[in-house]
């Protein structure tokens, strides 16, 4: 499972001051008796009894071979290491993907995997300390607008163009990687290149909800038809209808249940649990994909790539009443709705308990536990292996609007440091090109369910097994997805801004700070972080210039966000089918 302690490293990125070594060739190249023949013989092996299905004929994927074969010969014999965090995607990678690269292209690799804040703190220490640790990292799209403001990262769209031509695959088909607009920077370059991603969604239990008893007893209750909640106040009363009401007394088949699931210890993974789009969720920030603009999901504004202010008097959006909102609902429906021991659990602790049957809907559900909850026996799965549960959109905020981004997909990705040696970068970025092709990418996202190729979403394998992931098919081949984005290029030293958050939500939890409070102080002290980055021009022409200080009511005044307080901040509840609404995505409304 996901391990993103990385996310709150002291140290950020934008902090390190790297003075690029000049390219070097490495070390001597190793002798190899490895023969292309012995490689045709391999890719003929692995293609038949590995790499199926495909979205490719095999003919497709024996070609798609053959030019990692020929492209691979000068560097043949070498050991490249490579690096990523620990998930089920990155594990079949490691044992399986990289034996048969080396068997096919006579380069050796080390795949290493370690915990995601390892992962951050090696790359920090080879571009603080200029010295090769690691050949490539597959690391967050979220650090986005701190590599792209830094010069240690080796652009990949600088790199396909000049040093890496020659080992770039021609069946790479950038277009047909769904995330590639996440690693994105503001200057239109592609700075990295999507292995796995994974959105996080609404989940709920779809045996009760289509339960003809628990939905007469909703209706009665509620005056509208028990649904997938489309805004926070269907949501929150369908949390009270579970925790409270159902049968008299909160309970199914005699069991206590609960209408919400979430975490609250003090711990680095709340922090996530909000810059994961909570905010935006809430309808924070302006309109705009992958991120809003000119304020984006985390609250900061930002004028021609330049960060200008997180605080509402700066005409940003972190202390706005849509962002104290979206605290002030977790907090209640944390204390109201779920079971009284989420407040002390962490993400990785409170992740399997909607498995154990007794929780009705969550809100913010990573599809990254969709293989851990469709294991047979789990009171959640049906004996005929089916989900009993579903995933749709997550339900918005009374301060959302059309075109906001609805939520987060986390996008790991490979990463080229320009202080790599010229020869291990260049076999490193054929290994990047090699466990993301066509040729083996459909049978990787049957193993991890971590999508990266629209053609993938779109194989027959998916749309013949669809039934089996709960909606996850449904959600990824429908126009919605473009809704759920990563964090964008606003946020220009994610390590160190990110750590702040964790810290101040955790007061409003606890009650040591009110919802108001808690923003005030994250956005005061992310401005102090922008302006220290200020001070040193990180970034060149995208570093931060911090707007003056001015009313808030000159900004609440201008269009777009932040915006005024709502007199209702609930608004009419409202639910859709979820049949109806599959069969919208399907139409491709």
């Amino acid at each position: 499972m996901r391990h993103r302690a990385g996310r709150s490293a002291a140290v950020g990125l934008a902090a390190l001051v790297l003075i690029v070594a000049g390219c070097t060739q490495g070390e001597k190249k190793p002798t190899s008796d490895f023969k292309e023949s012995d490689g045709k013989a391999a890719a003929q092996r692995w293609v038949t009894e590995e790499f199926t299905p495909s979205t490719l004929s095999k003919d497709q994927q024996l070609a798609e071979m053959d030019w990692f074969i020929k492209a691979a010969a000068p560097y043949r014999g070498m050991q490249i290491n490579v690096v990523s965090e620990t998930i089920t995607t990155h594990e079949y990678e490691s044992q399986t993907l990289a034996k048969a690269f080396t068997e096919i292209t006579g380069i050796k690799i080390k795949h290493d995997l370690i915990q995601e804040g390892d992962v951050i703190e090696k790359l920090q220490t080879q571009i603080q300390g200029n010295q090769n640790i690691y050949d490539a990292y597959v690391n967050d799209s979220d650090l986005i607008g701190t590599h792209s403001r830094g010069n240690y990262v080796f652009p990949l769209s600088d790199y396909m163009a000049g040093e890496g031509k020659n080992v770039t695959s021609p069946t790479l088909d950038l277009d047909d990687f769904i995330g590639i607009s996440f690693t994105t920077g503001p200057d239109k370059k592609i700075y990295q290149l999507p292995d796995q991603q994974f959105a996080n969604l609404y989940w709920f239990r779809y045996d009760w909800f289509t339960d003809p008893k628990i939905k007469k007893q909703f209706k009665d209750a509620y005056g509208y038809d028990l649904g997938v909640p489309v805004n926070w106040a269907a949501y929150e009363d369908i949390a009270d209808f579970f925790t409270n009401k159902v049968n008299g007394n909160g309970t199914m088949d005699g069991k206590k249940v609960y209408g919400h699931m979430d975490y609250g210890r003090k711990d680095p993974s709340l922090g996530w649990r909000f810059t994961d789009a909570w905010l935006s969720m809430a309808g924070n920030g302006d309109p705009g994909i992958p991120n809003g603009l000119p304020v984006d999901e985390w609250g900061i504004r930002v004028e021609n790539c330049r960060p200008v202010g997180s605080s509402v008097t700066r005409g940003g959006d972190v202390n706005g009443p849509a962002s104290v909102y979206a605290l002030q609902k977790y907090v209640d429906w944390l204390k109201k709705y779920a079971p009284r021991e989420a407040a002390g659990m962490n993400f990785s602790e409170a992740g399997p308990v909607p498995a154990q049957g007794n929780i009705a809907q969550q809100i913010f559900w990573y599809t990254s536990f969709t293989a851990d909850m469709t294991k047979p026996g789990l009171p959640v799965v049906n004996s005929d292996g089916t989900p009993k549960w579903r995933i749709a959109p997550s339900p918005h905020g009374a301060y959302w609007k059309q075109g906001n981004k609805l939520g987060y997909q986390d996008a790991g990705s490979w990463t080229l440091l320009r202080n790599t040696p010229q020869d291990r970068r260049a076999a490193a970025w054929l290994y990047a090109q090699f466990v993301t092709s066509k040729s083996v990418s459909l049978k990787k996202s049957i193993k991890g369910l971590t999508f990266i190729r629209d053609s993938d979403i779109r194989s027959d394998y998916f749309s013949d097994n669809s039934k089996k992931y709960g909606g996850l098919i449904e959600f990824y081949a429908s126009p919605a997805r473009k809704q759920w984005t990563p964090t964008g290029t606003n946020v220009p030293d994610y390590p160190k801004l990110a750590q702040l958050w964790w810290q101040n939500v955790a007061t409003a939890v606890t009650g040591e700070t009110t919802a108001q409070q808690s923003m005030d102080n994250l956005a005061k002290q992310q401005d102090e972080i922008l302006a220290r980055l200020e001070r040193r021009g990180y970034g060149g022409n995208c570093a931060p210039k911090l707007n003056p200080e001015r009313p808030a009511q000159y900004w609440f005044d201008q269009p777009g966000a932040p915006a005024p307080k709502l007199a209702d901040e609930r608004g009419k509840p409202e639910t859709l089918d979820y049949d109806k609404l599959i069969a919208t995505w399907k139409s491709g409304n």
